[in-house]
């Protein structure tokens, strides 16, 4: 079954309040039973995938509080997609997820690690939003040192096993006391981990491998995209150390908020002042919407408080379904000042209409309407 059918929180086991280290837990034990390495079960790998999925959503906050919300439809909108791995080695998956091996400890020397992610924010108008739109999304990002090809050391020169941990990435410490011997293990202080030390570092990245740079991807805003989803960017990140994999650029929408437009999912929301004299024989009222103006007609008789609903007038779904509804909330101006002279008018057109031009004669008047609306 798709994971797109399946809840996040089901496939791990967890109930829905679960912390994060249960999460972990739970995604420990299932990684364990259903890597091909490991599991002869046939579907095994798609069931990994799921659960890998699962994990990688529910592990992170923000992308948990969407899932919460709005559930896979929402993380689809937010640009989310699922990491893809390589199952070929599981103590490598364990170290990709958790930094360590499937057992819980370090990652090996001289592994290969996954490059930081960046984030950033952009800021784009409503009209950008509903059309989508490209923007260049300034960045200082870590990239591989072009002097040294990554390695860290001067040309013509290659790093050699760190002296202080042989190799290993890692130094033990015994310690003796009246309950017996205790071993600590800690990542080497010299190398970092790597088990390589640089004895002759390049010159440009000054043993790095890296080197910090300013640049401005191009990135594609989709049409519908809502205030604070987030794009992920595979490969924009942080360059890795020993030439692994790239981190990813997660960039954060900013929708600027519009004077005369509000957004309710993918519907727009406006108001359109009208006097009671046009609100009484009909009129047309230029009404706002987030790719120009348009007339519309109002017919005789509207009343305060009415909406006129202008179907497919709204946002775009950043999924590819039908384009919200625009509401106009239609605000019927009464005179608050008149002289003696507007006053005996009012008063004698009153006389004149009665009361029978006031009648509901289809929507039940007032508390109809209201009764309609709570229902």
């Amino acid at each position: 079954m798709a994971t797109t059918e399946r809840d996040y929180y089901e496939l791990l086991g967890v109930a829905r309040d679960a912390s994060d280290d249960e999460i972990k837990r739970a995604f420990r034990r299932l990684a364990r039973e259903l890597h091909p390495d490991v599991s002869t079960e046939p579907d095994a790998a798609e069931r990994f995938k799921q659960v890998a999925e699962a994990y990688e959503v529910l592990s992170d906050p923000q992308r948990r509080d969407t899932y919460d919300r709005f559930g896979h439809a929402g993380l689809r909108r937010g640009g989310f997609a699922p990491t893809e791995f390589d199952l070929g080695d599981i103590s490598d998956l364990f170290s990709a997820f958790f930094g360590e091996g499937i057992f819980g400890q370090a990652s090996r020397a001289g592994a290969r690690t996954r490059g930081a992610d960046l984030a950033a924010v952009v800021e784009i108008t409503l009209a950008d939003a509903f059309t989508g739109v490209t923007v260049p999304v300034p960045v200082r990002v870590a990239v591989e040192c072009d002097r040294c090809d990554g390695s860290g050391a001067e040309p013509g020169t290659s790093p050699v096993t760190c002296p202080t941990c042989g190799g290993a990435g890692r130094v033990q410490q015994v310690s003796q006391s009246v309950f017996g011997q205790f071993v600590r293990a800690s990542t080497c202080p010299r190398c970092h981990g790597s088990g390589r030390s640089v004895e002759t570092p390049c010159e440009r990245c000054n043993g790095d491998g890296r080197l910090a740079e300013d640049r401005s991807p191009e990135i594609e805003i989709p049409a519908g995209i809502h205030d604070g989803q987030r794009i992920r960017v595979r490969g924009g990140g942080h360059a890795a150390q020993r030439g692994g994999e790239t981190g990813d650029l997660y960039v954060q929408v900013r929708v600027q908020p519009n004077e005369q437009l509000a957004r309710d999912g993918d519907d727009l929301v406006t108001a359109v002042g009208v006097t009671m004299i046009d609100a009484a024989i009909g009129t047309t009222v230029t009404v706002p919407t987030a790719d120009g103006e348009i007339e519309l007609e109002l017919p005789p008789g509207v009343q305060p408080g009415d909406v006129q609903v202008l179907r497919g007038k709204g946002m775009p779904s950043v999924s590819g379904g039908r384009r919200g509804d625009l509401r106009v909330h239609l605000d019927v101006r009464i005179p608050r000042r008149l002289d003696p002279e507007q006053r005996r008018l009012v008063l004698e057109l009153g006389e004149r209409l009665g009361e029978d031009v006031y009648r509901d004669d289809g929507e039940g008047g007032f508390f109809g309407r209201l009764r309609s609306a709570f229902r």
